[in-house]
């Protein structure tokens, strides 16, 4: 039924190079290389638990801070995700999901409607975790969404360590991610008759 919808990626400034192969209907390897250890590790998590093949390489050019590679990362990942969905005919369009890490417990909804709206509600103890400041956690979040016009709310129920309410959120966005792409009819989810 599926498309083997993949996508190829490449976005370069003076700041950055990110480049991004996306497939969402063939789960596989993921491989993924940015300065920031951190990210690296959330990207990948994002990226096994949405099912996919891919890889997402990112240069830094300016090594100014973690800033520019999240933010560019998250609008290239974001465009990908976008393109690779088409039209979006079929598509099962929302999806949740609820993820226990620990002491960490993460809600993540999303609709995939063409409106790039996000809310996200993380309480967030440390400042810095492997590099990566968590104040660009919630920008990858609101920079992806934007991006790729999915529609997500990402909130915090329980938890006090840092690295667990992130690595949950990370968990419960690629699972609904996954979920909210897969075909499940021939006519688009809509009463607008478009996404």
């Amino acid at each position: 039924m599926y498309n083997n919808r993949s996508v190829k990626k490449v976005r370069e400034t003076k700041e950055t190079k990110v480049e991004v192969e996306l497939n969402i209907d063939q789960k596989g390897e993921v491989k993924v290389v940015t300065p920031v250890k951190f990210f690296n590790h959330m990207l990948t998590t994002l990226l096994y638990y949405m099912n996919t093949t891919s890889m997402v390489i990112a240069e830094d050019k300016q090594c100014y801070d973690d800033h520019h590679v999240v933010e560019d990362v998250a609008i290239t990942l974001g465009e990908a995700f976008k393109e690779a969905l088409g039209d979006k005919k079929g598509i099962r369009r929302f999806a949740n999901f609820v993820i226990p890490m620990d002491d960490a417990l993460v809600l993540v909804a999303v609709d995939i409607s063409g409106r790039g709206i996000s809310n996200v509600e993380l309480n967030l103890s440390r400042s810095e975790i492997g590099g990566l400041a968590t104040e660009n956690v919630f920008h990858f979040f609101q920079s992806f969404s934007y991006h790729s016009g999915v529609n997500m709310h990402i909130i915090q129920l329980r938890g006090t360590n840092t690295h667990h309410v992130i690595e949950a959120s990370f968990k419960a966005l690629g699972l609904s991610l996954y979920e909210a792409s897969r075909i499940i009819s021939q006519d688009i989810i809509s009463l607008k008759g478009s996404l």
